[in-house]
């Protein structure tokens, strides 16, 4: 097999700078040197037949555009972005008509039963958190976590009810809830209701759900509803720019979209919304479809999004706008490349083990099928598919702050699972934090230590600020992948990574090779650490190098502290072999996909380094 490899260099705020390289696939190769006396692989011979790699750029869009307008259109577009009223402009010489609904959404999203029964039953069920109805306070003085924050006031809660039961069993629930907020809302654009994000979120649902709530025989109560929505329509327009980052912008404007075109006189605000929708749609992913969030539930929250559009315009016999579906067909094979061999998603960027349950509904409704993202490069995360083993890798800068919500010092930390079992996780979960997760926790759980990677000097590799935003830190990836022949005949994927997240303090870079058998029972890995100049500084300084184990995970080391014995509850075991430093067992924590913490054990290989770099080596392999 030709040698094929790419090389790409990821810099805070820009792509990569090879943008022309081959594009990286599970079948991209190198030569491979462990650091030691011999190397861990044999390169292809030049002779051998070249393997076709599909170019991964070709699924990028060129554009997002708004459909094609006449010039008339285009004044209308034009005219109510100025602030003329909808109706002002669709027919000036006729009395106002009053709000009403011009057609019922299907949407082919489905929400969590579990949680609507929950609803029936009298409490909301929040990530663990049971919370009866009667004592929620809707008001804009109440002080809500942020989990329930979003749930109460974006009503995302109307999609688990509406998944629970026929709909007439599941009205009355609903009408209550409705009924509640809405005497506590009396001040429209005041309180924590009236954040832009949780003002899109609750009017795309009462748009998409409103049979649920409108359906019942309280005349009086459907008129308020409708009245309701109109205003936070008006209210959106005016204050869209106001959103807190580009998800919240992207859940405002598919709002406004989705009012024009199911309220009355809507034309001129469905022309405006699908120009916002546009330039939103443009800052919102990187080449590769990856949310510039880098977060697993924000590319979710935007895949449910424009799906829930889309089937506003069916429900008015439009097509959507060629853009809504080029953009569901750009994000879903990125969220494929975070899943497991349990179909699950990886603990990234404050995200649980989502279900597999959940990732295929949401793709399912999508429409879209395709494969995992191998080499999702802007998005920055690598994924080795490897017989029954799956690695993942962050090979990328952190989110800049602007976009992230719940950001985590995680880059070059590792996930890894084998079947339906994973063996290497990081914590995850601090996007669930004020559930189940106390908020307490949040910023523990967006460390580097809470990842599966080398921690220097007990410090993060970026800089973990309040509020979810990052500071100072890596600035700059690079990352080089490659396929190479073993020398019993079989194949591996090498992935080697860098970051200079510890240079301005330690002048150190943190180098990672990981090696990949292509039976998936065998991964070897090494951690560098390099000197940044010419010249190492003297002293020395503290380091971790962190494994993760996953639930249910028996470990046990041995009695010299360089090895250890993982027994998987499957009945498998698996070895795990220690270069220099001591190995010892920790506890930690794994929260799954229901924002459930679980105890779990992790593997630590620490001691202290000379400031002019090291080496250490670790073997994780399938013995049974």
């Amino acid at each position: 097999m030709t040698e094929i490899s790419t090389r790409n260099r990821f810099v805070t705020g820009a792509i990569p700078v090879d943008s022309t390289a081959p594009e990286a696939t599970d079948g991209m190769a190198i030569p491979l040197v462990s650091g030691r006396d011999e190397p861990l692989a044999k390169t292809a011979e030049p002779n051998e037949p070249a393997e076709v790699i599909e170019p991964g750029r070709a699924l990028a869009l060129a554009d997002f555009a708004p459909p094609s307008l006449s010039a008339g259109e285009r004044l209308i577009r034009l005219a109510y972005r100025l602030g003329i009223s909808g109706p002002a402009l669709t027919a000036p010489f006729r009395k106002p008509v009053r709000p009403r609904l011009l057609a019922t959404v299907e949407s082919p999203m489905r929400g969590d039963p579990v949680a609507g029964t929950a609803l029936r039953a009298g409490h909301f069920l929040i990530h663990g958190v049971k919370v009866p109805i009667g004592q929620i306070d809707f008001s804009r003085a109440a002080k809500l976590s942020p989990p329930f924050e979003r749930t109460m006031h974006g009503f995302t809660w109307l999609r688990d009810l509406d998944a629970c039961a026929p709909r007439a069993q599941c009205t009355q629930t609903a009408e209550r809830v409705l009924t509640a907020w809405l005497d506590a809302q009396a001040d429209i654009g005041k309180g924590a209701a009236w954040k832009v994000g949780h003002a899109g979120h609750r009017l795309l649902g009462w748009l998409v759900h409103a049979p649920l709530i409108l359906s019942g025989s309280d005349k009086a109560l459907r008129s308020r509803v409708l009245k309701s929505a109109a205003e936070t329509a008006r209210w959106l327009d005016r204050n869209h720019g106001k959103a807190e980052d580009v998800a919240d912008a992207l859940a405002a404007w598919c709002a406004i979209t989705a009012a024009g075109l199911l309220l009355p006189d809507g034309k001129p605000r469905r022309l405006f919304g699908e120009a916002g929708l546009a330039r939103t749609l443009g800052e919102l992913v990187g080449n590769d479809g990856g949310v510039l969030a880098r977060s697993p539930l924000g590319q979710m929250e935007a895949i449910t999004l424009l799906t829930d559009l889309a089937a506003s315009y069916r429900a008015t016999r439009r097509d959507p706008p060629q853009a809504i579906d080029g953009m569901l067909a750009l994000l879903v094979p990125p969220l494929l490349a975070l899943t497991h061999g349990d179909g699950g998603l990886g603990n990234w960027q404050g995200a649980g083990a989502v279900s597999v349950d959940r990732i295929a509904s949401l793709v399912q409704a999508s429409g879209v099928r395709a494969r995992p993202l191998r080499d999702a490069r802007q998005w920055g995360y690598q994924r080795v598919a490897a017989g029954k083993s799956v690695l993942q890798l962050d090979a990328a800068p952190p989110p800049l702050s602007r976009h992230a919500k719940h950001g985590c010092a995680s880059t070059l930390a590792f996930e890894l699972s084998h079947g339906e079992q994973r063996l290497v996780v990081n914590c995850g979960g601090a996007a669930f934090a004020g559930g189940l997760v106390p908020v307490r926790l949040e910023h523990g759980l967006r460390t580097t230590a809470a990842h599966s990677t080398l921690v220097l000097g007990d410090a993060n590799s970026t800089a973990v600020l309040i509020n979810g935003k990052l500071g100072a830190g890596v600035g700059e990836v690079e990352i080089d992948r490659r396929t190479l022949q073993a020398e019993d005949g079989g194949t591996a994927t090498r992935l080697e990574a860098s970051h200079d997240g510890y240079v301005p303090r330690f002048g150190l870079v943190h180098r990672r090779i990981l090696l990949m058998r292509d039976d998936g029972t065998e991964l070897r890995g090494e951690d560098l650490l390099v000197p940044a100049g010419r010249k190492g500084k003297r002293g020395k300084v503290p380091y971790a190098v962190r494994f993760h184990l996953g639930l249910g995970i028996g470990a046990a080391v041995s009695k010299g502290g360089r090895g250890a014995t993982l027994a998987l509850p499957d009945g498998g075991y698996w070895q795990f072999i220690a270069g220099d430093g001591a190995l010892e067992l920790d506890e930690s924590l794994w929260v799954d996909g229901d924002g459930h913490p679980h105890l779990v054990q992790q593997l630590v290989i620490q001691g202290m380094v000379s400031r002019g770099g090291g080496s250490f080596s670790w073997l994780l392999k399938k013995i049974r």
